[in-house]
């Protein structure tokens, strides 16, 4: 399958991605972004695609959580096998399964953690060497470079959700905030962005993070990167560019950090006497396969150590124990 091809291309290259394909890619999948059918992904005041997402009810759901470069996961996943000999990538393809990733393509936080230090050493000298940088930023440009690709392929039946760390200007405001924990990530990545692609690719890439949507609506569940801070109606999730306390509360949110009833209150509103309805995310790690919180409506399946995917069938409610794997 010629997606699968060029996942394993993009995979197995030790080097940065070229910066002329790269943006040709970027451009492609924006333009793909902005205009995705209105039935699955209403458009905004702008009359550009929303922040909400509508999911074919009549498909199983593979959600992937939070990816920090893990190109080998992602590749794992397309390549693994489906039903009746058919890939997860063929069976995207042939209309049978759709994807979901929960956000969070950049920074390969406690994985890459001894790097990142050595890395801010390369920093602190203007990155006049940078092999630990080109590892960590060859790392999360593949991945997204996979995504992106996945996007153009796939379109209706594949997305990937804003994170937190889907802030490549390192911003602090617009529904982001400036991001560092092992060292100075956010900025770092933002000043070796600039120096090696230039700014008009830094800026082109922050448009791609912009245009991707927040909110699914599946025919069971729910998901966002985050849990919701509060409860948001359909309105302000579909004009989520424009309002940044919607991105903030649904990319930011940490445990214990939500309204009492977020949870329970957007599942009784978008999936309303859907037995067994759960809201599905990421963003915090958890210690197993997964997490569950907010009176177990909530499953939390971020394991950075773990390849963890959740199949969502769309027959029949959703069971952690049953439908939550390890590759």
């Amino acid at each position: 399958m010629e997606i699968l091809e060029t996942i394993r291309a993009i995979a197995s290259r030790d080097a940065l991605p070229d910066k002329g394909a790269y943006t040709r890619l970027l451009e492609r999948t924006i333009t793909a972004l902005e205009h995705e059918k209105a039935d699955a992904r209403p458009p905004d005041s702008t009359g550009l695609s929303g922040g909400l997402v509508r999911l074919d009810k009549r498909l199983p759901t593979l959600v992937l959580p939070d990816l920090h470069g893990r190109t080998d996961f992602f590749r794992g996943v397309l390549e693994s096998p489906f039903a009746a000999g058919e890939t997860v990538a063929a069976a995207i393809g042939s209309g049978s399964l759709q994807m979901l990733c929960l956000g969070d393509g950049f920074h390969s936080e406690r994985r890459g953690k001894k790097r990142w230090i050595r890395a801010f050493e390369e920093y602190t000298h203007g990155f006049r060497k940078r092999e630990a940088m080109d590892e960590e930023m060859t790392e999360s440009l593949s991945l997204m470079e996979m995504v992106m690709e996945c996007k153009c392929a796939f379109r209706d039946r594949f997305h990937f959700l804003k994170g937190n760390h889907e802030n490549i200007l390192n911003e602090e405001g617009n529904g982001n905030h400036a991001f560092r924990k092992f060292s100075y990530e956010g900025e770092m990545v933002r000043e070796y962005v600039t120096a090696f692609y230039g700014q008009d690719f830094l800026e082109l890439y922050a448009l791609f993070e912009k245009r991707l949507p927040l909110f699914v609506v599946g025919g069971t569940f729910l998901a966002s990167h985050s849990e919701p801070y509060r409860f948001y109606a359909e309105e302000e999730l579909v004009e989520a560019r424009i309002r940044s306390e919607v991105t903030l509360g649904l990319t930011w949110t940490g445990n214990d950090e939500a309204s009492d009833g977020s949870v329970g209150a957007m599942l009784d509103a978008y999936l309303p006497g859907v037995p067994g309805a759960v809201y599905l995310g990421g963003h915090r790690p958890v210690p197993e396969t997964y997490l569950l919180r907010a009176g177990n409506r909530y499953v939390q399946i971020h394991n950075p150590e773990r390849e963890i995917v959740a199949l969502v069938p769309a027959d029949r409610p959703f069971d952690p124990d049953a439908d939550i794997k390890e590759l």
